[in-house]
């Protein structure tokens, strides 16, 4: 996860599952006192995922291992940590969030628009949840389905922050860093992070940046089963059983946000960043390249040969000289200019089936015209 980070362009992620007794051991092994974990150049803040009695997951963050270790004592008693990374606990929101600020630690909804385990899927509000600890969630994660114009319809969540992050379960291209933050802080370490997090002395964060939310595998309402796709009215008229599978329709997350939001279109507070739509490089070369993998040696190939060139996927993605990309096949150089142009054809994800990107006839064609200079334009924040 460290060295795949670099490659990234990340400098701190979570650690996750910090409850799990073996994990924790690693944890420590990769520790250079208790308040700081690093490999190389890359940082770890530690975390976990917690699920509680009404199955919404939320995240924290600790400042130190010997809090780690507190709370697992903690939840030990309500939850058989061995079984699972990511517990299931006999605890409410309110109460995780009190022991979290017994522990010093930070506290939010994970992924809180996912129809599955999340804070919207069984509240209508954070105090729902929350209850008399409400006032001290700071942030909410918005999940690959949402992004900020999604979540600022809803008025309750100006007051928070909003972290954009993907699940560091695996350090492959197309999963690590998928979604991520960039973060001004005063140091790299938990207190620098809250500073940012609790938007103290200036620091904050600048930009988010993530998937469209139709990539998201819930971004419209669809089928479980067939994955077909339904408007709101059709799931009400059909009692959200499908008509052609009879499988049950899960609500999808842009119907979910008209059913709670205060506004028309998103009012974004005047704390609010911009919210940067990325796609997974590996995933842009795959389809450029008509192949069925990321895992394929021409999508491979490709990816490390820009990766040595350009240092990270920001760089390809964000501000590389499309001109002087003349080293890789024309298709992915045309591909990855059609994303900064806007030009990538998006099909909403639903069900728990993940939106795909489709490339323009007009840009699978390849010859050999030169590019423009202007035409390698950096993608507009």
């Amino acid at each position: 996860m460290a060295e795949e980070a670099a490659k990234k362009g990340i400098d701190l992620i979570a650690t996750g599952d910090c409850t799990y007794p073996d994990w924790l051991k690693d944890i420590k092994k990769a520790a250079v006192n208790d308040e700081t974990v690093a490999i190389g150049k890359t940082n770890f803040i530690i975390t976990t995922e917690v699920e509680d009695n009404n199955r919404v997951h939320h995240l924290l963050l600790l400042p130190s291992i010997s809090k780690a270790e507190e709370l697992v004592e903690r939840l030990s008693k309500y939850a058989n940590l061995k079984a699972d990374g990511r517990p299931t606990v006999k605890l409410d929101g309110c109460e995780l969030a009190e022991i979290a600020k017994d522990i010093d630690a930070m506290i939010g909804p994970c992924h809180a628009f996912t129809p599955w385990t999340a804070l919207y899927a069984y509240h209508d509000s954070l105090e729902s949840c929350y209850g008399d600890m409400t006032y001290y969630v700071s942030f909410l994660e918005l999940g690959l389905s949402a992004d900020s114009d999604y979540a600022d319809r809803i008025e309750e969540l100006h007051k928070l922050t909003f972290l954009s992050n993907s699940d560091a379960h695996s350090p492959w291209s197309n999963k690590l860093a998928r979604e991520f933050n960039q973060i001004n802080v005063p140091e790299v370490s938990f207190e620098g992070l809250r500073k940012a997090i609790q938007r103290k002395e200036g620091y904050g964060v600048t930009y988010n940046a993530g998937f469209y939310p139709h990539e998201g595998k819930y971004n419209e309402s669809a089928c479980i089963k067939c994955f077909k796709h339904y408007s709101f009215e059709q799931c009400l008229s059909t009692n959200w059983k499908c008509a052609n599978c009879g499988g049950l329709i899960k609500k999808g997350v842009k119907d979910r946000v008209n059913e709670l939001a205060d506004f028309d279109e998103p009012k974004h507070p005047p704390h609010r960043p911009p919210y940067v739509h990325l796609m997974p490089l590996s995933e842009v070369i795959m389809t450029a390249l008509g192949h069925a993998s990321i895992n394929t040696k021409g999508v491979q190939s490709a990816w490390n040969k820009l990766m040595e060139r350009y240092g990270n996927e920001l760089n390809v993605l964000q501000t590389a000289e499309i001109i002087e990309m003349d080293f890789i096949d024309k298709r992915i150089t045309n591909a990855i200019l059609a994303f900064r142009e806007k030009r990538l054809i998006l099909h909403p994800g639903g069900g728990g089936q993940y939106g795909r990107i489709e490339i323009p006839q007009e840009l699978q064609k390849v010859d050999t015209t030169p590019y423009k200079k202007n035409q390698s334009s950096l993608f507009d924040f």
